[in-house]
Parts: C-alpha cells; structure tokens; sequence
C-alpha cells in the first residue's frame, strides 16, 4: 500500500483547535488507534487516532499549530507498518519501537484524569495549551515554549501557564525548577496568579476585588484552579448573571419506583448493566418535556427556539469537577440503553476522554445528587438552554394517602429556570407532571 495523509477526524464544531502534544514521530510504528497527536479546544482535549497500522513517514503539524476537520497531520506509510509485525515475529528486539508511541499516550491519559474540568470534563490537559494557543495566535509572535512533554505535563498539573515561564535549559529550555520557581512567586505575589480576577467591576459601579494577605490570619495553601474551573467559572458567572433564574421545589414519590429498578437490577445482574435512578429520570424528563415544549426550547433575541430533538445532558463528577455528558435523542432509547450510555460518558468523563460532540446539543441537563446528599439546591442553568433539574437524596416520609400516614420514599426536585421563557405557574405544572411520571412511568406513555 502507498503512503496515506492522516486528517483530522470529525471533531464537532470545533475549528482552528490548538495542537498541544505529538505523540509519534518520524519513524515510529504505531497500530491502529493508537493516539498520534493531541488537540484541545476550550472545552475538551481529543486525541487523533491512527486510522490503520504503518510507519509514521512526516508529520505535517508541530506544537502550536491550529487545525480544524479535515487537516493534515502526518503521512503513514502503511506498506510498512503491515510489514513491522512479521518482522517482530522474527525478531523480538525490534517490537520495542511500537512502545514509543504507545507509551506516550497512557501518560497522556493519566494527564487527561487529572486536568479533567475542575468542575467538568471535559478537558483533561491544562497549561501546555495556553503557549499553544499564545504561539499561534497571529504569526511572527514566535513559536511555543521550550520544555518537554514531562515539563509540560507538570504545568499542566498546576495550571501554570508555560508562556509566563522563562526558561533556564540550553536555548531557553523551560525546566522542572523553571516552574516551581514560577509558582513559589506568584504565591508570594510576584506573578500574576492564574484565574486572578479582571476589570469590570469599575464598569458596573461596584468597588474592586477585595485583595487579602491571608496568611496574616493564619497558615494557608494555595491551589491552583484547574483548567476547566478556568474555562467553567466564567461561563457560570455569566449564566448566572444574564439569566433571571428562578427554582421551584417540589418532591417525587419513587417507592415503586426504586423497588422496580432493584427488580431490574436482579434479573438482569448477569449483564453487567446496572440501571440508575438517573436513567429512570431522563426518559421521565423527556415525557414532561414533550408535554411542557417551552421547557426544552432556547432563546435566539426575540424568538423562542422550541427543539423537536430530546438531547439531555447529566452533571458527571469527576476529580477535577463536573462535567456535562449529553445523551442524545433520550426519546428514541430504552432504560437500559440510557443505563449502559450514561455509565459509559460518565467513565469517559472520569478519565478526560471525552470528546466535544459528546457535550454539545443538550436541550435540558439534570444535575443529580442523590448519591451524596443533601435536601435542595439551586442549580445555574446550562446556556442556551432554559431550565435544568436538579435532585436531591431520597428519604423516607410519613405521607398522607387519605386515610393514613404511610411511609413513603420521596425524591426532592430543584428546577432552576429562565424567567424570561418560564413564568411560575408553568414551572409548577411541570415539576407536578414530572413527579407524577417519576412515580408511575406508565404515565410516561400516554
């Protein structure tokens, strides 16, 4: 087979996307789908596969490069990589050049789990794209700092942005020390320190940042933001801001509920599929959004967008935060399938892996905390969309059934929405209908 030009592969809506990490270079043998570069947007960090066995011949991109579907990254000669495994056979001792690839992309992986959005994500490798981003921008500022993966990895960890560093190596080389020194002055507050706060306080009237020496009062530590809080903070911020949420509270009686789903769980243990309250809810959810369609609608300046596609997006926790998940076209799939998708995007989410198309299109989130605990909370809705579910752990509650107190297991609901498309009254027939679903989901088919 002749050489092939590897392309970027469909990456969403993404375009010019930083290329933040090479992971093969000239001469290495990968396999199919081992990971060839690394590309990370604002929101997620995606690795480009090999799309069969070869010899890596020219890479067509460096560090810094920006890239949209469709681009070139490298030319793979094919005809040598079908050769390679005949040729380990013979010879153990060659197999090792495979490991060069292959064995960058597991500590990529490990990178990914750590920068996983601080509070979603989806975006797993933090610093090393800021230079990335910083070199490319406009031409002739310069290319990406100097420092190796290793060096870049420990930025990435602490959030340190590589183009504030000043290297110490031969010819710039940003080093270890390089960056520890960095951090140790932008605690001391020689540095500006990362998510520091910017103008516009002024603007609205309002007096400036308060700025505290803390350890004045007492002994402190200092952590740097990781890069999804970065990249969510902001975009909370200004959610919770610009859109005039209002929660209406109410409860869900799931008794028969949750002895239905242990039902499932038994007769279907051999599968390896366990079902969720989460799955439950969704296709609940999806049953009042089509009765209620302002609820799964979206603002465009004077017209109100009603969606015709059920696309709902969970809260995943992650070690770095939460990230949001979409399960696509939720109408159209059964409780297990939700079941084995939301646990598949919710792993995906833990280890950094997943990609841009798998959170975009939401038209309603649920952020569950059952798990953990808690009555009610407000959560801050999910722009464009208009509302968001929140939930709470379940407890047992004496409830009144017209004749006595009976012991009940009730589910708390907190639905956040956008006054501006929502009024009140609707808010509470939706909770009502939802409740009602939730805890006969038959109701869910009339």
């Amino acid at each position: 087979m002749a050489a092939i030009e590897v392309r970027v592969p469909d990456i969403g809506d993404f375009k010019d996307v930083p290329v933040i990490e090479l992971l093969v270079k000239p001469g290495d043998i990968v396999k199919k789908d081992d990971s060839l570069v690394t590309l990370e947007s604002d929101k997620a960090t995606m690795e480009v596969p090999a799309p069969q066995a070869g010899t890596v011949k020219e890479l067509r991109v460096k560090l810094g490069d920006k890239v949209s579907e469709g681009s070139a990254i490298l030319t793979l000669d094919a005809a040598a990589g079908a050769a390679a495994p005949a040729a380990n056979k013979q010879a153990p001792a060659p197999a090792k050049p495979p490991a060069s690839a292959t064995a960058v992309a597991p500590a990529t992986d490990k990178v990914a789990r750590g920068q996983a959005p601080a509070g979603a994500q989806s975006t797993a490798s933090a610093a090393a794209v800021a230079p990335a981003r910083a070199g490319a921008q406009s031409a002739g500022e310069g290319t990406p700092p100097h420092a190796s993966p290793g060096v870049r990895r420990f930025a990435r960890e602490l959030g340190v942005d590589l183009t504030q560093v000043k290297g110490g190596g031969p010819k710039g080389r940003i080093l270890k020390e390089n960056i520890q020194n960095f951090v140790k002055g932008a605690l001391a507050g020689g540095a500006a320190t990362p998510g520091a706060a910017k103008g516009g306080l002024a603007d609205l009237g309002l007096p400036a940042w308060p700025k505290v020496d803390f350890a004045k009062f007492g002994p402190i530590e200092a952590q740097p933001l990781s890069r999804i809080r970065k990249i969510s903070g902001p975009a909370l911020a200004r959610n919770w801001v610009m859109i005039p949420h209002v929660t209406q509270f109410d409860e869900a009686d799931i008794t028969e509920l949750e002895a239905f789903r242990a039902r499932v769980n038994e007769e279907n243990a051999k599968t390896g599929v366990k079902v969720t309250p989460l799955a439950f809810l969704i296709k609940a959810v999806v049953a009042a959004l089509k009765k209620f369609p302002a609820m799964n609608s979206s603002l465009d300046g004077d017209n109100l967008v009603l969606k015709h596609y059920w696309h709902i997006g969970f809260a995943a926790d992650t070690p770095n935060g939460l990230m949001v998940p979409v399960i696509k076209d939720a109408d159209k799939k059964g409780v297990m399938e939700i079941a084995k998708e939301t646990s598949e995007l919710a792993a995906k989410a833990r280890d950094g892996k997943l990609g841009p198309a798998e959170m975009q299109g939401g038209t309603f989130s649920i952020s569950s905390l059952g798990g953990i605990g808690g009555t009610a909370f407000t959560p801050i809705i999910n722009a464009p969309e208009v509302a968001i579910l929140g939930v709470s752990r379940a407890a047992m509650k004496p409830v009144w059934n017209g004749k006595e107190f009976a012991p009940r297991l009730m589910m708390p609901l907190s639905l956040s929405y956008d006054h501006r498309v929502i009024d009140g009254a609707a808010a509470a027939r939706f909770t009502t209908h939802l409740a009602q679903v939730i805890a006969d989901l038959r109701r869910g088919i009339l």
